[in-house]
């Protein structure tokens, strides 16, 4: 299982899937990504002429969230290292043209954002890819570029408690999904991909457990009984 977490594993998958992606992610959250995209930007304050760094933006699906508390005296600053992920997301930032974002086609963890430049920092999906010793560097990411009392919101999919919302859950990931992979790429094994980081993953506790340290205030969330979990945070002064 080591290889799925590797920077190039991950970035020849997102390339493979960018066709489909925002369609698929949809379809596999029965709708709610959306809810749940608007949900995560929501935990946080982001006002008027700051900084919000979105990681792992993929094609922007959290810029119409952010944007909404957004002048001309704000920036977005959107990151993903997914080569046709960031095509997209150029094309993305043609529906926003009076805001002023920036796209970095950069690895988060060699990033050339600024120490303590921003005020926000968003992900939305993007945390099932990492394996523990990548979260520890992604804590260590957001505390550098975040500005004191700078916040920060990550969310993923999850696997819920319940029981039965779980053996439901993970068998429509499993089975069903590879089927609607074929149909969309002809490829069910890209999209048997997704069931598999989700159980991998399972929630963001052990996300909590890593970002629980002596720079952050964090606190643990759940969507949806558990079908998407996260975190939100402030950095320390």
């Amino acid at each position: 299982m080591k290889e799925i977490y590797e920077p190039k594993f991950v970035e020849r998958l997102f390339d493979k899937m960018s066709s489909s992606y925002s369609k698929m992610n949809y379809i596999t959250s029965f709708g709610f990504s959306e809810r749940w995209r608007r949900q995560c930007v929501e935990e946080i304050g982001i006002e008027k002429g700051k900084i919000v760094v979105d990681l792992m933006t993929g094609m922007g699906e959290c810029w119409k969230h952010i944007l909404k508390k957004s002048d001309k005296s704000s920036k977005l600053i959107g990151l993903d290292f997914s080569t046709e992920m960031v095509n997209r997301a150029e094309k993305n930032k043609l529906n926003f043209k009076n805001s002023k974002i920036e796209i970095l086609k950069e690895n988060v963890f060699e990033n050339s954002i600024v120490n303590e430049s921003a005020d926000f920092v968003i992900s939305g999906f993007g945390l099932k890819t990492f394996n523990d010793e990548q979260l520890e560097k992604l804590a260590s990411e957001i505390e550098r570029i975040l500005k004191p009392n700078g916040e920060f919101s990550l969310i993923d999919v999850s696997v819920p408690k319940s029981k039965f919302l779980k053996s439901f859950y993970m068998f429509y990931l499993k089975n069903v999904i590879p089927i609607l992979g074929k149909l969309f790429l002809g490829s069910p094994e890209t999209y048997k991909m997704l069931g598999v980081y989700t159980e991998e993953f399972g929630n963001s506790k052990r996300v909590y457990q890593i970002f629980n340290r002596p720079e952050f205030k964090v606190e643990y969330v759940e969507y949806f009984y558990g079908c998407a979990t996260g975190i939100k945070g402030i950095k320390k002064e």
